[in-house]
């Protein structure tokens, strides 16, 4: 049978489509965007036919009718990362959540740790060979689909057709739906001048030829911001965004000067406008892979001078990064932030930086803190960090004494709070 025939035989409405899945079955579901709403809102619709389904996914952008608590004996959330959508039900205990790294989660999913029964995926529509491309989220998307029983593509033609190791052919796919509307485009944060001065901190530390993973955030995209005068800079990122795409606009991101993938953007997952997405389409410097690709620290970290930006939101006297919940209440996830670390550690030349504001709520509570808030998921390590920068300056911490990081780190916090920290410093006999 020829692949259009295929197709034509496993195209069916979204109603239908999710009725191959099984009561117990996991679902899993890719990052952000890549997710595919008109079945992911069927299955919301009919979920009380079903039992003991769950969703595993990372970052969920929209909030599916299936996001509530009296149902979730018929289909439940489980988070790899939480967002908007999922935080609500996990700080109220009834969205379970797997602690793992991003680069990890296909390798959970290869040995059976993670269940992956089923998946539901966005989709470009197919070409002439039969290969649809799942370039909004490779990720652990394509280790579930060597797994699953099943798997049910939304396919849409404002899903790029890119390149790299995110391709699936009609002969992996069990059923499919169509569907036309919009990719939902997520805008750029907000940028204000805290954000701005610790990206111009950062900005400085990074030399033309330099290869960059940046994370999402209003402190990563001031960076961006502020890298308009550098030269053939390369990609290898976790995340592709409006602001990457900018700097290539702007002839800054060339990739020439990457010796691994040179001339190649890698990138497993899109986040950002119509504009980036239609960039991606079959763009030849542009390449999706899957996670354990791009994240992994011992490959990300054969590019040279990989230069790493992350956001944090507590970090303590030794360096250790809460950059993933309050306290003990969940409010993200581990994602890629360890994973790029390290890479950045290994990388010859690299840099790895983790950048937060000196303080919260209105200047009322410092970040730096002498110990984490009792319960703080530590997302970094004190023998990973780095360069820790607010915008007070630069802390360089790796290869410090105890004593000289906590030196360091109080050097960089807010004025109004350094003399508190001292004084808890030299209770911890750190000064």
């Amino acid at each position: 049978m020829n692949v259009q025939a295929q197709y034509q035989q496993k195209r069916m409405s979204a109603n239908d489509a999710i009725r191959v899945v099984k009561n117990g079955d996991t679902i899993v579901v890719p990052t952000a965007v890549g997710e595919p709403p008109t079945l992911l809102t069927a299955l919301s619709e009919a979920r009380r036919d079903f039992r003991d389904v769950q969703i595993s996914q990372i970052l969920p952008v929209r909030k599916y009718a299936y996001f509530d608590q009296e149902t979730q004996a018929n289909v439940r959330h489980t988070a790899y990362f939480f967002s908007g959508a999922s935080r609500p039900g996990g700080l109220e205990g009834w969205i379970d959540y797997i602690p793992a790294y991003f680069s990890e989660l296909p390798i959970l999913i290869n040995r059976n740790l993670i269940p992956a029964d089923v998946v539901f995926s966005m989709a470009s529509p197919m070409d002439e060979h039969g290969f649809f491309s799942l370039a909004l989220a490779a990720d652990y998307t394509m280790a579930a689909i060597a797994k699953a029983r099943v798997v049910v593509l939304e396919v849409n033609p404002n899903v790029p057709f890119a390149n790299g190791d995110c391709h699936i052919h009609i002969s992996q796919v069990t059923a499919l739906t169509e569907s036309d509307d919009p990719i939902l485009e997520v805008g750029l944060p907000k940028i204000g001048p805290v954000q701005e001065m610790i990206g111009k901190y950062v900005a400085e530390m990074i030399p033309d030829g330099a290869t960059l993973q940046i994370g999402y955030g209003g402190i990563p995209d001031a960076v961006v911001m502020q890298l308009t005068d550098k030269h053939d800079l390369g990609i290898h990122t976790e995340m592709v965004g409006d602001g990457i795409m900018t700097l290539v606009e702007a002839g800054v991101v060339t990739n020439r000067k990457k010796n691994y993938h040179p001339g190649k953007m890698l990138a497993t997952f899109a986040l950002g406008s119509k504009k980036l997405y239609q960039f991606m389409h079959r763009n030849p410097a542009i390449e999706m892979h899957a996670v354990d690709f791009t994240n992994d620290p011992y490959l990300a970290g054969k590019n040279d001078n990989l230069h790493a930006i992350n956001a944090t939101m507590q970090i303590d006297f030794m360096g250790q990064c809460g950059s993933e919940s309050l306290g003990f209440a969940p409010y993200s996830g581990t994602g890629g932030q360890a994973d790029f670390v390290r890479a950045a550690n290994r990388s010859n030349g690299g840099k790895a930086f983790i950048v937060l504001p000196s303080t919260a709520k209105n200047d009322t509570i410092s970040r730096i803190v002498p110990t984490l808030s009792a319960g703080t998921h530590v997302s970094t390590s004190k023998n990973d960090i780095n360069y820790v920068v607010t915008e007070f300056g630069v802390a360089q911490l790796r290869g410090k004494t105890a004593q000289q990081r906590c030196a360091e780190l109080i050097g960089i916090a807010h004025p109004d709070f350094r003399g508190e920290l001292r004084e808890a410093a030299k209770k911890m006999k750190l000064l």
